[in-house]
């Protein structure tokens, strides 16, 4: 009996649980293969991330704080590990713009600063009114034949600032000036035309973000809205309304200033625009260096300098539009010493403050009208806001130079700051000789480069300061790919 039961056993053990399941129940069973939640992958991506670091980036490092973030981005189970299906189904739309559209970027806002400073020469060599009319297609070709520069020469001696100023010209002389204005405008179209189209081809051909094809279409809106800025500018300067008895013919200093304003934003959205891409691809070739300077510019000491910077943005636009008021007023005429202007700093309060400019009986608009219209206040307000930027630039030299500020400032950052230090100096250097020497050409043309160089530093600075959370996602995603397939 006990031999039987000993085999019974061992029969038993041999039968696997399947003999006792009809074959029917068998194939209608559905084994579902082991699964590990994203949560329990993203976990463990980030453990093994950080174990693979070495015991000296304790907690305090920047990737001590990387891996922070890392553990917080793993609770997070909206944060797939490098997307998921559905997302790539839901847009086509990439989640980096192509490094060619940042280098095509670049060098859009070149093309700007180019026709920024060759505006400066039609304006300087009084180019800008020489043609009457804005034929935004048909007035990219020049007058073909002999009557057609006698139909534009007529034109322009209907005008104003014949009138007034260039009665003298003949047809030759004339031409000069015609075809550096032609020239200024062929070359505003040649920007457009260069940015909408390629915006369109970059746009279909999903080569950028979704956000930045909508910075791309906003600038190609911007670039049509400046050319007609640009008209309605040189259309001012066509009528004698605007112009007291025996005054010198010109543009509305207003509009100038718009004018001059907008192509800065344009060139100024197309920099940053540019350099975000370009930065957004070297974090991610590097990506474990991009989270170390990212952590490092989160540092509490470096708050001040970012709002230094940008205050110091602000600082500089303004001075930029005092500067094409000073341009639109011709102001830079007179008073042409330096520091002082006549007997003292300042002219006399009388001319200052001057009744003239009113145009209510009550004197209501005295102090803004002349701090717009007034050339020697417009002077006096331009010389102020260069000369506060230029001790603002020292400070904020000297300011990243204390103990606190230096030990946590960036390499770039660093090389950002001197550079404006040498920026401001040489823009004052440019202002005071074109001030002493009465607006030469050379010299006016270079100083208002310095202007937009000036503002180029201090953004290309700001933009290093800054930490962009689109760009620190996608590396921490590809530091937390990495760290899942060790």
């Amino acid at each position: 009996m006990a031999f039987f039961q000993l085999g019974m056993r061992r029969a038993a053990a041999q039968l696997s649980r399947t003999s006792f399941v009809c074959g029917q129940c068998i194939r209608q069973q559905k084994v579902a293969p082991p699964t590990t939640s994203r949560i329990v992958q993203l976990s463990r991506a980030a453990r093994s991330y950080a174990t693979t670091t070495t015991t000296a980036e304790s907690q305090h490092t920047p990737i001590g704080q990387l891996n922070s973030k890392l553990s917080a981005t793993a609770k997070s189970p909206e944060q797939p590990l490098g997307g998921s299906s559905s997302d790539a189904k839901s847009s086509s739309f990439p989640k980096t713009s192509s490094k060619a559209v940042g280098y095509w970027l670049i060098g859009s806002a070149a093309s700007v600063f180019g026709i920024v400073v060759f505006g400066g020469l039609t304006r300087l060599t009084e180019s800008g009114l020489s043609i009457t009319e804005w034929k935004p297609v048909t007035g990219s070709l020049p007058p073909m034949s002999a009557a057609d520069w006698e139909s534009e020469f007529e034109k322009y001696r209907a005008s104003p600032e014949f009138k007034l100023l260039n009665s003298h010209m003949d047809l030759a002389e004339f031409k000069k000036i015609y075809f550096m204005e032609w020239t200024h405008r062929l070359w505003g179209r040649f920007i457009g035309l260069s940015f909408v189209l390629p915006t369109v081809y970059f746009i279909a051909r999903r080569r950028v973000t979704p956000r930045m094809a909508g910075t791309l279409v906003g600038i190609s809106a911007l670039i049509g809205f400046q050319g007609f800025i640009g008209w309605w500018m040189v259309k001012s300067g066509l009528k004698d309304d605007l112009f007291a008895p025996g005054s010198h013919p010109r543009v509305s200093q207003y509009r100038l200033a718009a004018h001059l304003s907008t192509a800065f934003v344009c060139y100024s959205w197309m920099l940053l625009a540019g350099l975000s891409i370009l930065r957004t691809h070297k974090a991610l070739r590097d990506p474990q260096a991009a989270a170390k300077a990212f952590a490092a510019l989160q540092s509490p000491a470096l708050k001040g300098v970012r709002g230094s910077v940008a205050g110091l943005t602000l600082l500089i636009a303004t001075t930029v539009f005092s500067g094409a008021l000073v341009a639109g007023l011709d102001a830079g005429l007179i008073y042409n010493e330096f520091p002082k202007m006549g007997l003292g700093l300042t002219p006399p309060k009388s001319e200052l403050w001057d009744r003239f400019y009113c145009r209510n009986e009550d004197g209501s608009d005295l102090w803004w009208r002349n701090m717009l219209e007034n050339p020697s206040l417009v002077q006096l307000d331009h010389r102020i806001l260069a000369t506060t930027t230029f001790f603002a630039v020292l400070a904020l030299f000297a300011f990243c130079r204390t103990g606190r500020v230096k030990a946590a400032m960036p390499k770039d950052v660093r090389k950002g700051v001197n550079g404006l230090v040498h920026l401001v100096s040489m823009q004052a250097a440019l202002g005071i000789c074109t001030l002493i020497y009465m607006v030469p050409i050379p010299l006016a043309a270079a100083h208002q480069a310095g202007a937009l160089a000036l503002l180029t530093g201090v953004l290309v600075t700001g933009q290093r300061l800054r930490v962009p959370k689109s760009t620190l996602a996608l590396v921490q995603k590809k530091l937390l790919k990495a760290a899942s397939q060790k």
